[in-house]
């Protein structure tokens, strides 16, 4: 069964895309929305960059993103939180 590695410390997302973190260089980062209303997560290749993609995460949810290292992650809120994360056996 697979665990999940802590890497890094929690923080709330940033909430614009000039703010965008990497989460130190993470390639998977878990989020999880303490918010009671959903909200958008955006993936971008860097700070300000072109958008790869978006989801949104409703209240209370739990995703672990797959990145690569040099991609940033913004919220809609601070309410979502995320963490570097890698899996163990």
């Amino acid at each position: 069964m697979a665990r999940t590695l802590l890497v890094g410390a929690e923080i709330a997302c940033p909430t614009s895309a000039g703010a965008a973190t990497s989460f130190t260089q993470a390639t998977v980062v878990r989020l999880v929305n303490t918010d009671s209303s959903a909200h958008k997560v955006t993936l971008l290749e860097e700070q300000s960059g072109a958008g790869i993609g978006s989801m949104t995460m409703p209240a209370g949810s739990v995703e672990y993103l797959e990145k690569k290292p040099n991609q940033v992650i913004f919220a809609a809120d601070a309410g979502v939180l995320g963490a570097n994360v890698g899996y163990t056996a």
